[in-house]
């Protein structure tokens, strides 16, 4: 049994620009992965069946073990898996959680079986699970465009994050679905990725259609300028070191949990590929 991890993102900013005539929406994001995980132990067996432990509040079938199928399908493999999922990054709270450990998944069975696919290949399958997956497998920081799976390699400064959760699951297809939902934010360029009209356009959405997430945003605000992370429901706020954000999480109200973490450039598990591979 091997341990693998997943760490959660954030998008420091997200922007609507526009929809796609299939009904997807064109984005602007920036990523930023960070040093708090969910760990994933794996076990090889050799009859073929995947099956997961752990996390007893997902469904039998989450994106794990979808990304193990997927991955087996993909190569043909005989293999199977027994992946044990501690799950520390909150549900529905847009820090990527589902998607990183469908991401570990792939990265990790694709070594442990031996399958022998690249960065590219694995990303790809990974788009099939989840917009968000692609940018865990590539390993990076990044400028994300398209759905999210566009995506350039970005060094950002380091930097500490306080995140707060007030224990309410967003549904990301209501978020996207709403009517009042902005699509028509001006398209930037990456040389301004941290100065301008930077925000998060789901924001307004998420906090009228989730009142739990207008009141984390309003009380995180006490402290320095917050933004909601993805569809929601986190919010978080850059704080001068670790400490500075532990303060912060002591005054925590009843109603919600966070945590503190760093910013990190690369995935633990990220490993130079060849260009062009």
């Amino acid at each position: 049994m091997t341990s693998w991890p997943a760490p959660a993102k954030l998008n420091l900013f997200l922007h609507v620009v526009g929809r796609r005539p299939d009904g997807r929406h064109e984005l602007q994001t920036l990523f930023q992965l960070l040093d708090y995980c969910d760990t994933l132990e794996l076990t090889v067996t050799n009859d073929g069946t995947i099956c997961r432990r752990g996390a007893e509040a997902l469904p039998e079938d989450d994106l794990t073990v979808q990304a193990a199928r997927c991955l087996q399908q993909a190569t043909g493999t005989r293999l199977g898996a027994e992946i044990f999922l501690d799950k520390r990054i909150p549900v529905g709270a847009g820090l990527g959680g589902g998607s990183s450990d469908a991401a570990t998944t792939l990265i990790a069975l694709n070594q442990l079986w031996g399958t022998g696919l690249n960065r590219t290949r694995l990303a790809a399958l990974g788009l099939t699970l989840g917009a968000d997956v692609p940018v865990f497998i590539h390993g990076r920081s990044a400028w994300g465009e398209g759905v999210g799976e566009q995506l350039t390699p970005v060094d950002l400064p380091p930097r500490c994050y306080c995140v707060i959760w007030p224990q309410v699951a967003v549904s990301t297809a209501a978020i996207f679905g709403a009517a009042e939902l902005t699509r028509t934010t001006p398209r930037i360029r990456i040389p301004t990725l941290l100065t301008g009209d930077l925000r998060n356009d789901l924001e307004p959405v998420a906090s009228r259609k989730y009142p739990e997430v207008a009141k984390c945003l309003a009380w995180l605000d006490r402290f320095g300028k917050a933004r909601m992370t993805g569809s929601g429901s986190a919010a978080f706020l850059v704080v001068a070191d670790m400490g500075a954000g532990q303060a912060i999480l002591d005054q925590l109200p009843p109603w919600c949990i966070g945590f503190v973490a760093r910013g990190i450039a690369r995935h633990p598990l990220y490993v130079e590929e060849p260009d062009g591979v």
